[in-house]
């Protein structure tokens, strides 16, 4: 569902998740959620790479994240101590595009749009899943 998430670095630009303004950011309503409400002693697992939010049901709670490094070691900057940071190579990516975009707003904008949807359908084609049916 990332896609329509409104992503800016780590977060959604979307806030209120129960009331979201649809109007600025109307992809958000095909986001699918899952909502669950648990009890005192229970724990609940968030894999890698999914968004989450939580509200508490009462004036008192204790909410504790884990991070797991399940990549080889060598994806990991070595002061990242809890692995919550992104992986070496995909923060050298984002590095990248930032620079590509700049290059690209060079460009006056029915260029910049062309030549911007041809590296973004270049980007779906190499590096992502094919969605789900």
């Amino acid at each position: 569902d990332a896609d329509y998430l409104y992503l800016s670095g780590d977060k959604s630009e979307v806030l209120d998740i129960d009331s979201p303004d649809l109007g600025r950011y109307p992809l958000f309503a095909r986001a699918t959620p899952y909502s669950c409400e648990m009890q005192p002693g229970e724990v609940l697992f968030i894999p890698a790479l999914w968004f989450h939010n939580m509200r508490a049901a009462s004036s008192f709670s204790v909410a504790v994240n884990v991070f797991w490094r399940h990549l080889p070691p060598e994806f990991f900057d070595k002061k990242d101590v809890y692995g919550n940071r992104d992986p070496i190579p995909a923060a050298r990516a984002t590095q990248q595009l930032a620079s590509i975009l700049k290059t690209l707003h060079s460009l006056p904008p029915d260029h910049r749009d062309f030549f911007g949807r041809r590296l973004a359908a270049k980007l779906r084609q190499d590096c992502c899943l094919p969605d789900p049916p």
